[in-house]
């Protein structure tokens, strides 16, 4: 019964932005045959109540469908459709690590098993079980009674979180919360491409900033974001590159510029292996059916970095 409710309230509540009225909660309705998102992930949980879906982070391909959830513990360049056979309708929510925090604090002794220190993949599907649905259901409902969110919804997304950081994936989900976690240094130094992707870098710099060796951080990389380093930033700037060439199709050298490439033609290169057609070609095909004011912000936002001349990172 939960999950015909939870189907019910996810299609009387999607929008075209994705957006609800509670705070870090997403609704995503789809259908097959629609293109690939190319977007960051977010730290986040989704659970699919209707169709399925297919992820892809580098090389890794998750699939999950109705009755299963997936955890992502970090912010990362994911490829995502929608599985074939019938519309998509998914949950998200947003997993806040100052709350994971506090609810590890006040767990007692012996609530939680002791952490290994190794951090997870930066992608994990389970099966939800019935006390997980149930409780996203309980936070949908609160969408037709805005005299009651204020109170309740922090109470019923606490529930949600202490659920995940008890079920299968629990162990990905505390580190979240841990400052000193392996999976927390690995995060920064996500955020921190993320923010700086146009900017070159050493790795070395990176690992000594996350308290790591060269081997250990590579290693501790691989294993969450599923790629190296510079294959992340790749990532990130091919998907940058893809929405700027939505409000300049006819700038493929200024765009490839702009998000970190010296070289046109490895910029043409690497958009075509990562998009299956030239930048210029991709552009025509997307800009009418893209997001332009995403677009326009990105830009914004690239123009402030490349004007800010930050200097590069460094250790400490």
């Amino acid at each position: 019964m939960s999950l015909d409710e939870l189907r019910d309230l996810l299609e009387r509540h999607a929008r075209p932005d994705q957006t609800t009225a509670i705070d870090g909660v997403r609704i995503c309705r789809a259908d097959p045959g629609a293109e690939p998102e190319y977007a960051m992930s977010g730290v986040m949980l989704a659970v699919i109540a209707q169709g399925g879906k297919r992820l892809a982070l580098g090389e890794r391909v998750y699939e999950y469908g109705v009755g299963q959830y997936l955890i992502t513990s970090a912010d990362l360049p994911v490829t995502g459709r929608v599985a074939p056979g019938g519309r998509q309708l998914g949950f998200g929510m947003t997993l806040e690590p100052a709350v994971i925090a506090e609810l590890l604090l006040r767990a007692g002794p012996g609530d939680l098993p002791r952490p290994t220190g190794s951090p997870r993949p930066g992608i994990m599907v389970s099966g939800a079980p019935a006390e997980l649905t149930d409780a996203i259901v309980r936070l949908l409902r609160l969408l037709d009674r805005p005299r009651d969110r204020r109170v309740l919804v922090p109470l019923v997304k606490r529930e949600i979180l202490w659920l995940l950081m008890t079920g299968e994936q629990g162990e990905a989900v505390r580190q979240l919360g841990l400052a000193d976690s392996s999976l927390h240094h690995i995060t920064r130094a996500v955020d921190w491409i993320r923010d700086h992707y146009t900017e070159a870098f050493r790795v070395e710099d990176l690992a000594r900033s996350s308290g790591m060796s060269v081997s250990a951080f590579h290693r501790n990389f691989q294993s969450v974001t599923a790629m190296s380093p510079i294959q992340f930033q790749k990532q990130i700037r091919l998907q940058a590159a893809r929405l700027l060439l939505t409000n300049r199709p006819h700038d493929v050298t200024g765009v490839g510029h702009r998000v970190g490439y010296d070289s046109p033609s490895q910029f043409s290169r690497e958009y075509k292996r990562q998009f299956g057609v030239p930048p210029s070609v991709d552009a025509a095909r997307t800009r009418d059916s893209a997001d332009r004011a995403t677009a326009v912000a990105l830009e914004e936002r690239v123009s402030r970095r490349t004007r800010r001349q930050s200097p590069r990172h460094r250790s400490g």
